[in-house]
């Protein structure tokens, strides 16, 4: 990609002016800027845009208020000015005598183009974990240049991501992430608060009983796979307290995405329906469908084909406008990870019937929406989703009222498959974080291609957006950093370069050493476009440690990446001098130790369960002993991060108005985080957290390795079966159990990872898989 005069020519802007924070160690000491972590807290040269400034203007004072917010401060020397005009989005980032001006068409151009700038200078780094700023009294002169988005819409959040990470929280939350979008440019957000309102009055309206609603919701950490068909009733019910705080909640969420200028995505009615409908409409067309993931429960879907679809689609639609306003885009996902009921010899007709139907269903009631479809279960699914069914699904859908997300393209070339998807408006993006699970991994040369790939390919259709779709956050936020740059032009430049920007943003200061251990987690941790231990023949869980124990795992061949070249890196870090240490380097160091340390336990854990299965008792308790040593001292290193066990359970408890309530919510967090539900999903949302390392992971382990050592002593083979069951008993029991308070992060942090450093050294254990 083409690399702007904008990014040349920052070195000289800092050399320009001395009192710009951030852009010279020598000029701005570490403790000048302000660093705040969770734990603490067409590319061309334009000047015809009017260089008049309107920060008092109603039409920029969400962009002002924004800045204002996360600077703590009032900002007067950034000007912000609204342009209206009909081009793709663009900003344009101008300064003199001393004054920043940043112009843009979109509010959120204007957001994303002012934090750009300010990044580059090293004046403002905003991430989940934590900010830096450092903000200059004056601005050195900077000739104005334009930059245009590569895409129309800018999309974020996966629909899992409201189960996974959002479930707790409230405004102040909320009111944080929003502004984070806006500072990375997104426009097209998914909206998924707030819906069970009115799927509990539809429900009503057609005549199901309030009691029986009380068994067909999901508690709130499932209420994801409740919207799509997936589960029902699964760890409930939802109280009433809680809809009526999500029905507020989106209320406020919408109305600051309207004053950002957003285009949320919203829900609409996809054809599942509480079983009672079966016999409240004993004539319409119900299919029970094939149970997912395991699960017991099967659930209905109503054909889109029946008259009654049209109904209580119409009604849906009709309730959620009145409640939170009339949208543009609508998702409606009837087929996700669920396969349609068709017949073997009209198979087409039917899959074209239901395409048909679906956009139909929703035109009636809004003409101009859009309908919004994940593309994710035409490459989960691609058994069933050949090339001849995708096209008769779309076939009959106007193209320009259909937008497909097409969510997972580290994981399925989806598009490329489906030609484009047939003329219908589509949006390339990335998954990355799956379950909210938090391995430390990214692929920025790979985001890029991928990008400029599909730009320029000659299938690439009605390609119209971008978008990145984590199913859960808080993890890895370079990544997103990055991924967010790509849909701009010439902004995701090399990679080298853009990572001494970004350093430079985070942490104040890049000195030669810091910038050499960075440049080896890049090819070490940063060259991986997808985590594989994640789902390991079926089995989920980031890290084998995370995993229900099996002996299967000694075919486990280990994680992606280059974990000899990440300890160097991390050895690197530690030995950087006193002034170097800022807290979101700490923060950093801490969370890339703990996925390394893991890797050298999950080996450690394969050693102890071959020595024992081998007889060989004392090398299995010498292995075992060294695992234990790593995982305590992981947990005890990782208190200090922005989430534990404990702030997951604590946000879920402090939700709750009563104690009975407080009790429920518990479990829903406790449960989805180790067992989740059915058969295939457990450890699928594992989270590298204390707590769970000291007081789930490891006596789970335990549990496996004293089978395994009676077994040897007593010169039997291991009754699988009997400890599989065994391993399901403790993790029932262990919802119940009260968790241990969380323990504060070691005084000397870098003291820590060295001494845990120390032990992986020490380790005699062979420094590989098996």
């Amino acid at each position: 990609m083409y690399l702007p005069k904008f990014r040349l020519s920052l070195a000289a802007c800092c050399v320009v002016t001395g009192l710009l924070s951030g852009c010279s160690p020598a000029q701005t000491p570490q403790g000048a800027a302000s660093q705040q972590t969770s734990a603490q807290q067409t590319q061309t040269k334009s000047t015809d845009v009017a260089k008049s400034t309107q920060s008092d203007s109603t039409t920029v004072k969400p962009v002002r208020e924004l800045f204002e917010r996360v600077a703590g401060k009032a900002v007067p020397n950034v000007h912000f000015n609204l342009v209206q005009d009909d081009q793709t989005d663009w900003y344009q980032v101008e300064a003199r005598d001393g004054q920043l001006y940043v112009s843009a068409n979109a509010l959120t151009a204007l957001s994303y183009g002012t934090y750009e700038y300010l990044r580059q200078i090293g004046a403002m780094s905003v991430s989940w974990e934590g900010n830096r700023i450092a903000l200059p009294e004056t601005f050195a002169d900077y000739q104005p240049e334009r930059v245009s988005s590569l895409f129309t819409q800018r999309a974020y959040l996966n629909v899992c991501a409201y189960g996974y990470t959002t479930p707790w929280w409230g405004w102040t939350r909320w009111e944080q992430e929003l502004d984070w979008m806006a500072l990375h440019g997104v426009n097209n957000p998914v909206a998924m608060e707030g819906q069970e309102f009115v799927w509990q009055q539809l429900w009503r309206e057609f005549g199901v009983k309030d009691e029986e609603l009380a068994g067909y919701f999901s508690g709130p950490a499932f209420t994801p796979w409740q919207r799509m068909g997936n589960i029902e009733g699964h760890e409930g019910p939802l109280p009433d307290a809680y809809i009526e705080k999500k029905r507020q909640l989106q209320k406020q969420i919408m109305a600051r995405m309207a004053d950002y200028g957003m285009k949320p995505v919203v829900p609409a009615f996809s054809g599942y329906v509480p079983k009672q409908f079966k016999t409240l409409f004993p004539q319409a067309k119900i299919s029970a469908m094939p149970t997912w993931s395991g699960f017991a429960n099967e659930t209905y879907w109503l054909d889109p084909a029946d008259p009654l679809f049209a109904k209580v689609a119409k009604r849906f639609i009709e309730l959620y406008n009145a409640e939170y306003g009339e949208q543009q885009y609508y998702l409606l996902d009837a087929f996700n990870e669920m396969l349609p009921p068709v017949s073997k010899d009209k198979r087409y007709q039917d899959l074209a019937g239901y395409g048909k139907a679906l956009y139909q269903s929703l035109a009636q009631s809004v003409p101009n929406a859009t309908w919004v479809m994940q593309g994710w279960m035409f490459g989960s699914d691609q058994h069933f989703w050949d090339l001849k069914s995708i096209e008769a699904f779309l076939s009959k859908v106007p193209d320009h009222k259909l937008m497909i997300h097409d969510i997972g393209n580290d994981r399925f070339d989806v598009w490329q498959k489906a030609k484009g998807f047939y003329n219908k408006d589509w949006v390339f993006g990335f998954i990355h974080n799956y379950g909210g699970s938090n391995p430390v991994y990214a692929d920025f040369d790979y985001y890029k291609e991928k990008v400029d790939t599909a730009l320029h390919h000659a299938d690439k259709g009605n390609l119209t957006g971008y978008g990145v779709f984590p199913e859960g956050i808080h993890g890895t936020s370079v990544a997103y950093e990055y991924m967010f740059d790509v849909a701009w032009q010439g902004q995701a430049t090399a990679t080298s370069d853009w990572l001494a920007h970004y350093l430079k943003a985070r942490y104040g200061a890049v000195s030669p050493a810091l910038l050499s251990a960075w440049n080896k987690l890049y090819k070490a941790v940063f060259s991986t476009k997808y985590w594989e231990p994640r789902w390991w023949e079926g089995s989920a869980g980031a890290y084998l440690l995370f995993k229900r124990p099996s002996l299967d795992y000694l075919r486990y061949s280990g994680a992606p990446g280059n974990l000899v070249l990440l300890d160097q890196a991390l050895r690197e870090l530690v030995a950087l001098p006193e002034n170097e240490r800022s807290e979101l380097l700490k923060y950093d160091l801490i969370d890339l130790t703990r996925h390394a340390v893991t890797q050298h336990i999950d080996m450690l854990l394969q050693h102890s369960m071959l020595a024992y299965q081998q007889g060989d008792i004392k090398q299995g308790d010498d292995w075992r002993q060294q695992a234990k040593a790593l995982i305590l001292g992981v947990d005890a290193l990782i208190g200090g991060q922005q989430e534990s066990l404990h702030s997951w359970v604590k946000e879920a408890r402090d939700y709750a108005e009563t104690p009975e309530l407080a009790a429920l919510y518990e479990r829903n967090a406790r449960r989805q985080v180790t067992s989740w539900g059915g058969l295939k999903l457990k450890d699928y949302a594992s989270k590298a957290w204390q707590g769970m390392y000291a007081d789930f992971y490891l006596p789970r382990w335990e549990l496996m390795f004293d089978a395994q050592r009676k077994a040897a002593q007593e010169g039997k083979a291991l009754d699988k079966a009997a400890v599989e069951q065994e391993l399901v008993d403790w993790e029932a029991a262990w919802l119940d159990q009260p968790i241990k308070a969380a323990s504060a992060q070691p005084a000397d942090a870098f003291a820590a990872v060295a001494a845990l450093q120390a032990l992986v050294t020490a380790s005699k254990a062979p420094p590989s898989n098996l």
